[in-house]
């Protein structure tokens, strides 16, 4: 099969999504680590001269030269609002101690009519639970998961959130978009879920603010009626994610294509907890079915990475399916993962990790494609240690063999882990990305070949042999019965 036949099929595939975006020769970035990525933040924030949309599970409780670099933007531009969004329940975890909610309310006491606070809460929280269940177990419930990072008329989409590790030593992907109607989308889905979140307001309260939510948001306060609240909700995102909320901006969903225009990029999101259980209109897990399904050719080969392995089942089976040659699984050494040798329970989840790459193995032998699908795991020292770093990157890369070429034409960028969890509690957004532009597919192979470096191949010998990958059966239990919140 032809690259230019492949991509067609896909394209087919696709026309049913509402929004999609060309991109010409120049317009896409990829930043290839964690330093590059946080100076690229802080350059862009200072030049920034309408808006900053940022988007994140949480910001770092020690966070504040990001602070300060939001605050000097403000003052030094009159004209510049701030629009930030977090989780609500990791983003308050520490309160009323230094927390993202703690940290960012300090922008609000001097420019509060210039910036806009979010914190979502899902749904799964209200009511009793919310009080009963401890903290860092009640996020098992859900979280506002996206990474949208804009800047006027460009955004950067990520996995990384905001905090010193994902600036420093721990490994993503980092994708920058510049175009207005693109970055316009963006800003708008920004605007939605925080229109569906609570805002924060300064306060001289122990925590130094309070949550309101405000009567112009989109629909009622859930504590009152939850049933109400995912109703309207669904209406909402349903709306937008189907094309008619657009018809009420200035801004079209569908850039015109021209003959300089060699890329796509198809924004696909996952809002279910927000979704009546008989409606849900999320795009993201359809679409990946959807494209994964066009792998009908020895030619077409894949790559699929996740910091922490948990592929969705559904997913699993489309990928060993496939009749593809040469596939790589990239996941994180359990001396990458990032909470190697944490405190309390959490201390466990590295081996459930380990646990759950020896069931994917166990599939791939099981299948037959042990010569075919080839699991390498990602290390580069120890985590906590000096010099050690840890792995979050997440993504997928296709790529067609046939002619000679095996640089990617496909690939995912985001902020989904593509677990159950995924696509079940949290809200995650991505964009996929088909391309015929041959400087953007080198720089898609080099962030390949740049993560592939610090891999090397484990197989079920392994498993058997090295008394490190021994995982206990308390660990294997829990991971069965709670395997859809890892």
């Amino acid at each position: 099969m032809s690259t230019d036949s492949y991509l067609d099929l896909v394209k087919n595939r696709l026309s049913s999504l509402k929004a999609k975006f060309y991109f010409n020769h120049g317009e896409i970035d990829i930043i290839y680590s964690p330093t590059e990525f946080y100076e690229t933040l802080k350059y862009k924030i200072l030049k920034a001269e309408k808006r900053i949309f940022l988007a994140s599970l949480y910001l770092g409780k020690t966070e504040d030269e990001l602070v300060n670099c939001l605050e000097e933007a403000l003052k030094n531009n009159p004209k510049l609002k701030v629009y930030f969004l977090v989780d609500g329940l990791r983003g308050t975890r520490e309160a009323p101690s230094k927390c993202s909610a703690t940290l960012l309310a300090q922008l609000l006491k001097d420019y509060e009519d210039r910036v806009d606070l979010r914190l979502y809460k899902t749904p799964a929280v209200v009511g009793w639970k919310e009080s009963v269940i401890p903290k860092r177990f009640n996020e098992g419930l859900g979280l506002q998961h996206m990474k949208i990072y804009g800047f006027d008329d460009e955004v950067l989409l990520s996995g990384a959130n905001l905090s010193s590790d994902y600036f420093t030593n721990r490994q993503d992907r980092y994708y920058l978009f510049k175009s207005k109607p693109f970055a316009e989308y963006y800003f708008q889905l920004h605007q939605l879920i925080s229109k569906l979140s609570y805002k924060v307001i300064p306060s001289n309260n122990s925590q130094k603010f309070r949550l309101c939510w405000p009567k112009t948001n989109l629909a009622d306060e859930p504590k009152y009626s939850k049933k109400t609240f995912i109703a309207q909700a669904t209406e909402q995102l349903r709306n937008f994610l189907q094309g008619t909320y657009e018809a009420q901006q200035t801004t079209s969903r569908e850039f015109h294509p021209t003959s300089d225009s060699p890329t796509i990029v198809y924004p696909i999101s996952q809002f279910t907890p927000l979704f009546v259980t008989s409606h849900d209109y999320s795009t993201e897990k359809p679409t990946l079915l959807n494209v994964l399904s066009t792998i009908t050719h020895p030619s077409i080969n894949w790559t699929f990475t996740a910091g922490y392995f948990n592929m969705l089942p559904d997913i699993m089976r489309k990928l060993i399916s496939t009749p593809s040659t040469n596939c790589t699984v990239i996941t994180a050494s359990p001396y990458a993962n990032g909470f190697f040798k944490s405190k309390g329970v959490s201390s466990n989840l590295p081996g459930a990790y380990l646990h759950l790459s020896k069931k994917f193995l166990e599939n791939v032998k099981r299948c037959g494609k042990e010569s075919n699908i080839i699991l390498r795991e990602w290390q580069r020292g120890i985590v906590n240690q000096p010099g050690g770093w840890s792995y979050h990157a997440k993504g997928i890369w296709i790529s067609d063999i046939n002619e000679g070429d095996d640089r990617p034409l496909l690939t995912c960028i985001g902020s989904s882990n593509y677990t159950r969890r995924a696509y079940s509690s949290d809200l995650e957004t991505n964009a996929l990305i088909l391309t015929t532009d041959r400087e953007l597919r080198d720089n898609m192979k080099n962030e390949l070949e740049n993560l592939l470096k610090y891999t090397k191949p484990v197989n079920l010998n392994d498993f058997e042999n090295e008394p490190e990958r021994k995982v206990s059966f308390g660990v294997k239990i829990a991971t069965a019965i709670l395997g859809s919140k890892l």
